[in-house]
């Protein structure tokens, strides 16, 4: 049986609750050390066809965003909020915590989907997690949309960016980025900076320069 049949348990196995150094308010199921997690499990996730573990840990625009969240409650309270990427759901917590009336994290990954379920509980909000692919979509219910680092790699910056600014022009869209290679050059607006303790182990620096960006809307 694979070292990963359960994803329940494999996230438990493999993380321990704790905070995000910006975003004490939330625990998450975290990785100590990340890459040999990534090295003992590569083979089982390549046979599934799924991603690296990407939501075992809290990265430097996700941070961002949660804490702009959390800080500016007035920005999704009462309202449905759909977290793009959600990777740990760490920005949907954040959402729900800050009082949003429905907060859903959009993930393709299934173990993704595992760890958010698992630390939604662990922070006692309700998160409702989508599987589809919603690149491309757009659901009336959604009052905004946040997303964070998800400009690390191309094709699917591109693909996303053009998603994004076609919702912006009905909804407020946010990104958490430390502007990564494939972060938007232009139709972008600074909302807020923050310097975010990372690790050297997934980042280039343990002090990540990052910040929350609103997108303009595309012509």
């Amino acid at each position: 049986m694979s070292a990963i049949a359960d994803p329940a348990a494999f996230v438990r196995a493999n993380t321990r609750l704790s905070a995000p150094r910006l975003i004490p308010e939330i625990a998450l199921h975290q990785a100590d050390r990340l890459l040999p997690l990534w090295r003992a499990t590569e083979p089982d996730l390549a046979a599934l066809g799924l991603p690296p573990p990407y939501w075992a840990f809290a990265w430097a625009g996700g941070q961002a965003l949660a804490r702009y969240l959390l800080d500016h409650p007035e920005v999704v309270a009462g309202k449905t909020v759909l977290d793009f990427g959600a990777g740990s759901g760490l920005g949907a917590i954040a959402a729900a915590k800050a009082g949003a009336a429905r907060a859903v994290a959009a993930e393709i990954d299934a173990f993704a989907r595992t760890a958010i379920a698992l630390n939604a509980a662990a922070n006692g909000v309700a998160v409702e997690i989508a599987a589809d692919d919603l690149v491309g979509t757009d659901d009336a219910a959604w009052q905004i949309v946040i997303a964070g680092d998800v400009c690390y790699e191309q094709p699917m910056a591109g693909r996303v960016e053009a998603w994004l600014r076609s919702l912006a022009r009905r909804v407020p869209v946010l990104i958490g980025d430390p502007r990564r290679s494939h972060f938007p050059a232009a139709g972008i607006e600074l909302v807020a900076r923050y310097a975010v303790p990372t690790t050297t182990e997934i980042e280039d620096s343990d002090l990540r320069a990052a910040a929350v960006w609103r997108v303009l809307p595309g012509r």
